[in-house]
């Protein structure tokens, strides 16, 4: 870790929590709020890898949009609600540590940006309404190349724009697949393990795993 130029952090599930959209509506989805919300992320995961595959592309917004409407009918959860959980969605709540490690990296000297599937309005508008709009050097969206994680032509964006080595970025994500395509491009991948959950057979193991973001300021 200590040729490290840049930290990248992936966001849906890393620094920002999915399931919050559904959780701030539990009173009216009533017990079954936290499997919904988790059928909706599958969902909303597989859709990007099938469109990646098909060479279909949809924008993120068009492909949470996509999977919400699946998953409310599986669900069977009033259309009227529709709106509601996709406004919620723009500004989802971050994990409780982010703000206050992000800002501790801050006052280090790397990179740091985002490198998600969503899009730069969708992130940008993320990043504003929990007060982080000033701590990223630059977030990056697969909209610059219009494929899905894990495919390289999205691990390619940072290195390109600070022309830096693959092994000079250190990168975070809960998600096991991204996680693996990072650290099979080449990025130290670190894996935020928040659920004590199994990692996934896809040829990488990551060094390091760690519960939450304030584990990180020990590794670097």
């Amino acid at each position: 870790m200590k040729n490290i130029k840049a930290i990248i952090f992936d966001a849906y599930g890393t620094l920002f929590d999915v399931n919050s959209a559904s959780e701030k509506c539990k009173d009216k989805i009533g017990h079954k709020w936290e499997s919904f919300a988790n059928y909706w992320r599958t969902t909303q995961l597989e859709y990007t890898w099938l469109r990646s595959l098909m060479k279909r592309h949809r924008d993120f917004w068009q492909v949470t949009e996509d999977s919400l409407d699946k998953s409310m009918k599986a669900y069977e959860i009033d259309s009227s609600m529709k709106n509601e959980l996709l406004d919620l969605y723009k500004i989802l709540s971050p994990f409780k540590e982010v703000p206050e490690v992000l800002k501790s990296l801050k006052e280090k000297n790397y990179k740091l940006a985002i490198l998600s599937n969503g899009t730069p309005n969708l992130l940008n508008e993320l990043v504003k309404s929990n007060n982080l709009e000033n701590i990223f050097d630059d977030i990056f969206s697969i909209e610059e190349v219009k494929i899905y994680k894990p495919d390289s032509k999205v691990y390619d964006l940072p290195i390109n724009k600070y022309q830096i080595q693959k092994n000079e970025v250190v990168f975070l994500s809960a998600n096991t697949w991204d996680v693996s395509g990072g650290g099979n491009y080449g990025y130290n991948s670190i894996w935020v393990n928040r659920n004590n959950n199994i990692f996934d057979n896809l040829d990488y193991e990551p060094k390091h795993q760690i519960e939450d973001l304030g584990k990180l300021l020990d590794i670097i």
